[in-house]
């Protein structure tokens, strides 16, 4: 059936190594998507009354970016591997085996703006509406890094397009990777930063953020390989799918909250 497929292609995940210390793509893909969040957070601080200084930008993203590496780990290890966890309570901590979640990761990254916030005395979505645009992008480089490690296929498929990932049988599969590349990076990045160009309410841009993740991740689940581990729930549904409804839901309540509310629009 691979006969005539496009094939997976010969890609190191392991960029150099110099003795026991390995760099590989998915490592960086982390690191250029905070460099650029850093980068573009720091341009949207020097514009005239963004209320916002360079310092003040770095001590956030440094906290999300703590939030990310934390969150994104328990919440694998919750979410997908809790019973891992139970054989080996060490499981938590090897993180060289992989293993990260975006919604333990948002979660993270929530719990970092809330201390932020009350910290710096900021109102939390106010905080979520300068972090949320800068998000996608990072998610595209981390999806490309999915790629390059050759995980997280999708399901099997006789489109054109369909790919033979090695490890995952001689059947291709859709390259749900670069799906998510595409819906949860690039368009929502473009829809954030277009709609961050007028006038909103606040929140306005958290809760889209949450709407646009939401519907890309429950619709590309219907092409992504399920967990092994975990299989389908009830209705064929995927726990990626479970954990983003509640993001989708409460998107749609954030957002109709804040025009109702009609708060303070922001530049």
């Amino acid at each position: 059936m691979s006969h005539g497929f496009l094939q997976f292609p010969n890609i190191d995940p392991v960029l150099f190594s110099i003795g026991p210390l390995s760099v590989r793509w998915y490592g960086l893909m982390y690191l250029f998507g905070f460099l650029f969040a850093t980068w573009l957070a720091n341009r949207r601080a020097e514009r005239p009354g963004s209320g916002w200084t360079k310092d003040q930008v770095s001590d956030l993203l440094f906290a999300g970016f703590i939030g990310v590496i934390v969150g994104g780990r328990l919440g694998y290890v919750i979410f997908y591997g809790f019973d891992f966890w139970l054989q080996d309570p060490l499981y938590l901590f090897k993180v060289w085996t992989g293993g990260m979640s975006f919604h333990g990761g948002l979660l993270g990254v929530m719990t970092a703006m809330l201390w932020y916030g009350r910290k710096n005395n900021r109102q939390f979505f106010a905080v979520a509406d300068f972090i949320a645009p800068l998000v996608p992008f990072g998610l595209a480089l981390g999806r490309l890094g999915n790629f390059m490690n050759g995980e997280l296929w999708g399901r099997k498929t006789d489109v054109p397009w369909g790919m033979v990932f090695p490890g995952a049988g001689p059947d291709p599969r859709h390259p749900s990777q670069i799906y998510e590349f595409l819906l949860e990076g690039v368009v929502l990045f473009i829809i954030l930063n277009v709609f961050i160009r007028k006038k909103r309410p606040v929140g306005s841009v958290a809760g889209l953020f949450l709407i646009g993740y939401g519907l890309a991740r429950i619709f590309v689940e219907h092409f992504r390989e399920p967990d092994a581990q975990l299989g389908l729930f009830i209705g064929g549904i995927s726990m990626g799918q479970i954990l983003s409804l509640p993001m989708l839901l409460g998107g749609v309540l954030l957002m109709a909250w804040a025009y109702k509310s009609n708060r303070q629009s922001i530049q």
